[in-house]
């Protein structure tokens, strides 16, 4: 029996970029907050992912942020957890944490709850680095919250494709 717990679209997109990482070399290295590891574990899902996939850090909460990827407190004192600033922080912490090729972070608000006056449900920032530089994307999703977290899994896979 074949598990998949994504959808179809984003499985084969992913299997799209997996494949062209294998036959590149290139390895990707994940800090999750919303998504609590989906994108790490489509990734492995794959066989041979060991050739391409060097670590994914769940850092859901502030404190294993700063913990596990050097995300300093004063950061997420001013900005939050999800802002800008903590995506760029926790991209190269985990850049910084591994020879990877490209680095990807998610932080955001999957809901239901969660959202502020000036943070909505749905708000993600996904952060990439590679040779070319860093980009930080913001994100607003609509839908509950697993519609919102695979939201986000599928944006960081076309973000992954775009700087192969």
């Amino acid at each position: 029996m074949k598990l998949s717990f994504y959808p179809i679209k984003i499985k084969g997109k992913a299997e799209k970029v997996f494949k062209l990482c294998l036959k590149k070399k290139i390895k990707l290295s994940f800090a999750e907050s919303c998504t609590g590891g989906l994108l790490s574990s489509l990734i492995t899902s794959f066989p041979n992912s060991s050739k391409i996939f060097i670590s994914g850090f769940i850092t859901y909460s502030d404190l294993s942020k700063q913990k596990m990827i050097g995300v300093k407190s004063k950061t997420l004192k001013k900005y939050g957890a999800v802002s800008k600033e903590v995506a760029i922080e926790m991209v190269n912490g985990i850049w910084n944490k591994n020879k990877t090729n490209i680095a990807l972070s998610i932080t955001g608000i999957a809901g239901p709850t969660g959202q502020t006056k000036n943070k909505k449900v749905g708000l993600v920032y996904i952060g990439i680095k590679s040779k070319k530089g860093i980009e930080i994307n913001e994100f607003s999703f609509k839908g509950n919250r697993e519609e919102i977290r695979l939201a986000s899994i599928g944006k960081s896979i076309d973000l992954i494709s775009l700087v192969i």
